[in-house]
């Protein structure tokens, strides 16, 4: 068999084919396939590595694209706030119904997603009441006295640094108050579960000397038929108190709103060293401006804290103002706050959010949306609006040194991911997320401190109910 050209054999002639017709074979260029296969396979190579840089480029696209529906939506809802701000019901409901639209193309696990929801939901609740006339409301009760809202508030608390920013730092400013003192009493505006007292009652037990003796009165609404929550909770703290040996008495205030405290009800006794403390609680007592001859609750209840002298007066507030007269200032306030606080939120939990503290921040929302006159109670104001407001009530401030600083900022640092930041403000620090403030603490104490003058008002009387509990070591 002949061997021709490049290849090993050659197939026999075909009997019925001329061999001078058949076109010439083609002479193959040696290593022609191997070259075209390489060229081949590079332009794959290179094609492989530029999807890593094509997927980028469309999660950035992605990103884009929901960043500018984003800024419509919240065009659209400050829009809505205009319209309702103006009376114009039918512009409201346009720019509302244009809204719910553009949600659709805004993810719901961004922050700008989450909390436009609430603000959405609140602004329906606003223009489409759930009845056409709703009935006078009842008076105004305390968010405590809501069921639910402890276990939100507990939720809150673990969801971030905000709380416990709130209550290191208080306790920090009582501790060094009260150095040196042999007896302590403790006033708390809002005792909740009592979560900020365990470290307070932990750290005065290792106190220098020994512990004082610890008075805690623990202020909050009147608990269901059956049930003593604020008896409950000084039953824990005493628990706490024996095992670490510092002689606790507890006594429970029971009270709708703050500003029906009177001074006997606190049972102040001569030669005690007194802290009062505010977490989150003044700015409800706010109100619009008073007639001329009435009183606003936030004077008389800081009129009653001046009274009590006390060596340190705590405060806790939202670094906000949601307290402007005009509602599309109020709202567009509102809006980027608590989108900060969503933004934190989420980076708190890793991106994982929480639909709890979530919930307790909805209803701070709604009621700042929906809520007019009497009805609103979250007022929230800036820091320098509460110095004015408590230096007026002869009350001034106690700075919060370097050693609160760096330790608030260890704490937080300890419990938040990157983003949040504590500053000192002229002694008082804030708590704040990529540079907006977000919370502020400060202390205060009475102008004329003099710890051996006894409660000016000494008498006894009804309006509250008490819960009394005393240990020792």
């Amino acid at each position: 068999m002949a061997m021709g050209g490049a290849f090993p054999f050659q197939w026999p002639a075909d009997p019925g084919l001329d061999a001078a017709a058949l076109p010439p074979l083609p002479t193959v260029v040696p290593d022609a396939g191997v070259a075209y296969y390489a060229g081949a396979a590079a332009d794959m190579h290179a094609a492989q590595l530029e999807l890593p840089d094509l997927a980028a480029a469309l999660a950035a696209m992605r990103r884009e694209e929901e960043e500018a529906a984003g800024i419509r939506l919240v065009h659209l809802l400050m829009s809505c706030a205009g319209a309702v701000e103006a009376g114009d019901h039918a512009g409201a409901s346009a720019h509302l119904a244009d809204a719910h639209a553009a949600l659709a193309a805004v993810s719901p696990a961004s922050g700008i997603g989450r909390v436009a929801v609430h603000f959405t939901a609140a602004l329906s609740r606003r223009l489409f009441p759930p009845t056409p006339s709703p009935p006078p409301p009842p008076p105004p009760q305390p968010a405590a006295a809501d069921a639910d809202h402890a276990f939100l508030y507990h939720r809150f608390y673990e969801s971030g640094p905000y709380l416990k920013f709130a209550h290191f730092t208080a306790n920090q400013a009582i501790l060094e108050a009260v150095q040196g003192c042999r007896h302590v009493h403790i006033i708390d505006f809002n005792l909740m579960q009592g979560l900020q007292w365990p470290a307070l009652i932990q750290a005065l037990a290792l106190r220098p000397g020994g512990p004082p003796f610890l008075r805690l009165t623990g202020i909050g609404p009147p608990s269901p038929p059956g049930r003593d929550d604020l008896r409950d909770v000084g039953v824990r703290l005493a628990d706490l108190a024996r095992s670490v040996r510092v002689h606790f008495s507890f006594r429970g205030v029971a009270a709708n709103r703050l500003d029906e405290v009177r001074p006997w009800m606190l049972q102040v006794s001569q030669g005690e060293a007194i802290a009062v403390n505010s977490v989150l609680q003044l700015h409800r007592l706010v109100t619009d401006p008073p007639a001329a001859d009435a009183r606003a609750p936030i004077d008389a209840v800081l009129d009653c804290v001046a009274s009590l002298r006390p060596r340190v007066f705590t405060v806790v507030e939202q670094e906000a103002d949601h307290n402007k007269p005009g509602f599309l200032d109020r709202f567009t306030e509102a809006l980027f706050y608590y989108s900060a606080v969503f933004d934190s939120l989420d980076a708190a939990s890793g991106g994982a959010g929480d639909a709890a503290a979530e919930a307790y921040l909805e209803r701070e929302i709604c009621d700042i949306v929906c809520g007019e006159g009497a009805e609103r109670r979250e007022r929230h104001e800036p820091l320098r609006r509460w110095r004015e407001r408590l230096g007026r009530a002869g009350l001034s401030g106690v700075p919060l040194g370097a050693n609160a600083l760096r330790q608030a900022r260890m704490l937080v640092g300890l419990f938040s991911g990157e983003g949040h930041c504590v500053e000192e403000a002229d002694g008082c620090l804030t708590l704040g997320w990529h540079g907006r403030p977000l919370f502020s603490a400060s202390a205060w104490r009475a102008a004329e401190n003099n710890q051996s003058d006894s409660n000016a008002d000494g008498s006894s009387g009804s309006g509250s109910e008490e819960s009394n509990i005393s240990c020792s070591s």
